[in-house]
């Protein structure tokens, strides 16, 4: 406040002002808080203060005056120093002697009263290392995928040798082992390479993510450019250090591996100019004739062989066509010092039928097929990392087999089955219990199964959307056995009330398939006789939870009101 500033920018303005108050026989603290007073009745605390101030003796006013008068080791009263109830920010009041600490605002919280976690720490975890249960962790070792591991390693045991190796498509089913296999690999090629000393390395790309062909190249280029200038600043330091001991006579230029000094100041400088080109890829803004060639020059700075690992490489094409794929599997006809081979990892066994014939030809040179495990194997699977993941004595006996059952149910997944042992882990310490029982192995599938179908709902498209949408209308009211006519019905009217587009019956029915194949709905074709044939379906999925999802959506949420939609059935039939 304007008064407050005027008070503390000028002490000796205020200090008359309360001399003046008080020879008017007026309490300052009681006017400014606008209450009545008694002329002529000066309080010890008064006093004490105009003394003090008067005076200018602060260190005269001691503890028991805080304590019986409310008065700072500065002389200054607390009621002087409030205005509208508040205690001046710039002075510091100690606590006096009779005043407890745990009505001071800083008061320390008791240490003995648990903290939010401290609760769920007490208890006895049952986990040892989870990480061996996530997709992101390589195992050294992996059951029932021998064949397909030893197949890759005599196809890449050529780059040891310092020759290129042949491309490598590997197919399979998600949670088949693909990339498990292919990274085991791939560490076991860079450790084999350090120990006999052969520049050999694998670079992984996940095409899921880097989806497009600048980005690819991009990333490339940069993991190139990152190794090439701590080579350069190595070798650097090395030479400098080799010219610093010339210079001082403790080695002559003779004794190195230059004929002369010239010849090492040649390499310095080379290398200096090298570094300065290096310039990193940005993510966007190149031309992609730019990005490649940098990528080139950065690859083929040193000699070395490279296996480029495109996992998801299906996903590439989809995106980008196959210009990627046809650039790098070109590239080695024009690299001097490197050798690039390429590793594609896809779960579409007939992504190569999309592809040009020339890029088919040279980039599926060996062909390694992933099978999906069955319930044996994958039993065998969850035993080997259950033994990393748990405590001693935490799984009951019919956890793995239970957990292989349902994982062998979606095509021999161990990617599900080691989601679903993890889940079930962490389900049982939530409950607090010290063993994980079959129970938690069954709420865990069900988790499982409604973050995915959640997850496939979200991401439909916004037609695909309304079918479904229309398909849960009519189930919600009791529908049995609907078909296609009866959705499309509902399905127009539906697009109407937020200005959708209308597709036609038939692409209607083309979209229910493809809910059936994403497990979303159940339809089978039924012959109605002369009438021809149509769709029965119902939902395969829980009902509210896939409601709430679409209704999310913000175009689906602008119908308030769909129960009208569903009449169209009987009116239209």
């Amino acid at each position: 406040m304007d008064s407050d500033s005027e008070t503390d920018d000028d002490p000796p303005a205020r200090a008359e002002t309360d001399r003046t108050a008080r020879s008017d026989g007026t309490d300052r603290t009681a006017a400014d808080d606008g209450s009545d007073t008694t002329d002529g009745d000066t309080t010890d605390s008064d006093a004490t203060v105009s003394d003090a101030t008067a005076g200018g003796d602060e260190d005269d006013v001691g503890r028991s005056d805080v304590a019986e008068n409310g008065i700072g080791q500065n002389g200054v009263s607390r009621t002087e120093l409030t205005t509208e109830g508040e205690i001046h920010p710039d002075v510091d009041l100690d606590v006096g002697e009779g005043q407890s600490e745990a009505s001071s605002p800083e008061a320390e919280p008791d240490e003995a009263s648990p903290g939010l976690f401290d609760d769920l720490l007490s208890g006895e975890p049952i986990f040892e290392n989870k990480e061996v249960l996530r997709p992101s962790y390589t195992p050294r070792r992996l059951p029932h995928r021998e064949e397909q591991i030893n197949n890759m390693a005599t196809i890449l045991v050529t780059a040891l040798r310092g020759d290129t190796p042949s491309n490598i498509l590997i197919y399979g089913k998600t949670g088949t082992g693909k990339t498990a296999s292919a990274k085991f690999v791939s560490d076991e090629l860079e450790t084999t390479s350090q120990k006999y000393e052969v520049p050999c390395e694998v670079q992984y790309i996940n095409c899921e993510v880097t989806d497009t062909q600048y980005r690819v190249l991009a990333q490339l280029a940069n993991k190139f450019i990152d190794q090439n200038v701590d080579y350069i600043d190595d070798e650097l330091d090395r030479l400098h250090g080799v010219r610093e001991a010339v210079d001082e006579g403790k080695t002559t230029v003779e004794e190195t591996s230059f004929t002369d000094g010239e010849a090492l100041d040649e390499r310095i400088d080379d290398l200096e100019d090298d570094r300065e080109e290096f310039e990193p890829v940005p993510m966007t803004g190149w031309p992609t004739d730019r990005v490649y060639s940098t990528f080139f020059e950065a690859v083929d700075y040193r000699e070395r062989v490279v296996v480029i690992m495109l996992d998801e490489i299906d996903k590439l094409v989809e995106k980008s066509g196959d210009d990627t794929l046809y650039n790098l599997s070109r590239m080695n006809s024009e690299l001097e010092n490197s050798r690039v081979s390429i590793m594609g990892i896809s779960n579409d066994l007939k992504f190569t039928d999309f592809l040009d014939p020339r890029v088919k030809s040279s980039l599926g040179e060996e062909e390694i097929v992933f099978p999906p495990y069955d319930a044996t194997q994958l039993r065998d699977i969850l035993q080997h990392r259950s033994d990393i993941a748990f405590k001693p004595d935490t799984l009951s006996d019919d956890v793995i087999p239970l957990c292989a059952a349902f994982a062998a149910q979606e095509h021999g997944d161990a990617r599900r089955a080691l989601d679903l042992l993890r889940t079930a882990g962490e389900l049982a310490e939530r409950d607090r219990t010290e063993n994980i029982h079959e129970e938690h192995v069954r709420r865990a599938q069900e988790k499982i199964e409604l973050d995915r179908v959640v997850e496939v709902v979200r991401t439909l498209p916004t037609q695909s959307k309304l079918v479904l949408y229309a398909v849960i209308l009519l189930e919600e009211n009791g529908v049995h056995n609907i078909n296609t006519g009866e959705v499309f019905n509902i399905y127009k009217r539906l697009c109407a009330e937020i200005d959708m587009d209308v597709l036609t019956q038939r692409r209607v029915t083309d979209l229910i398939s493809e809910l059936d194949m994403l497990g979303i709905v159940n339809a089978v074709v039924v012959s109605k006789g002369r009438y021809g044939r149509t769709k029965e379906m119902s939902l395969s999925v829980p009902l509210d939870e896939t409601k709430s999802v679409l209704l999310a959506d913000s175009r689906l949420g602008e119908v308030e009101d769909a129960q009208p939609f569903v009449q169209a059935r009987f009116d239209d039939s």
